[in-house]
């Protein structure tokens, strides 16, 4: 008997083809959910850029999901890896968004500390970065947690320090 399931232990059963398949089909539903420009970004073939273009032209439930269908055909011949890649940096709910944006956190606080070698190595990090306007909303913040107001440079601080990480990993 166990000669019989060494022979088909390297094979999907069909249950597990049909799980990677409509895998296939739930990411390509997420990918028509993103604009035009980071699917750019994205190494996809022409045929399913062009099916991720159409996908808001369908309305009907039934002509949506045959092109769900279509769009996770397509899918197969995707590089899988980088599209997920690009997605779990979106995604609000991964781990690497939550760190990137925990790093980010941090990044803030060391610069409202006030010393000029973290803001240099701020700057080292991310060359696209104004001295003038983050010395700036640095001085700001400062001001604002000596008087107790509420804490608006602060977001701006962060705010701009998301946007030029954004810009570095391409996502923007």
């Amino acid at each position: 008997m166990s000669e019989y399931l060494d022979d088909f232990s390297g094979e999907k059963s069909k249950t597990q083809v049909k799980r990677e398949l409509h895998a296939l089909q739930d990411l390509g539903q997420r990918l028509t959910t993103l604009k035009p420009d980071l699917l750019n970004k994205l190494p996809l073939t022409d045929a399913l850029r062009r099916a991720l273009a159409e996908a808001p032209k369908h309305t009907a439930n039934a002509a949506k999901k045959r092109h769900v269908q279509f769009i996770g055909k397509l899918m197969r011949d995707q590089d899988i890896e980088a599209i997920v890649a690009l997605l779990d940096q979106l995604d609000a709910s991964s781990r690497q968004y939550n760190e990137r944006f925990h790093n980010l956190e941090r990044w803030r606080d060391r610069l409202l500390g006030g010393n000029d070698e973290v803001l240099e190595a701020f700057v080292g990090e991310y060359p696209d970065a104004d001295r003038q306007h983050l010395r700036q909303l640095i001085r700001q913040a400062q001001h604002e947690a000596a008087q107790n107001k509420p804490p608006a440079a602060s977001r701006k601080i962060f705010k701009y320090i998301r946007e030029l990480d954004e810009s570095q990993r391409g996502l923007r």
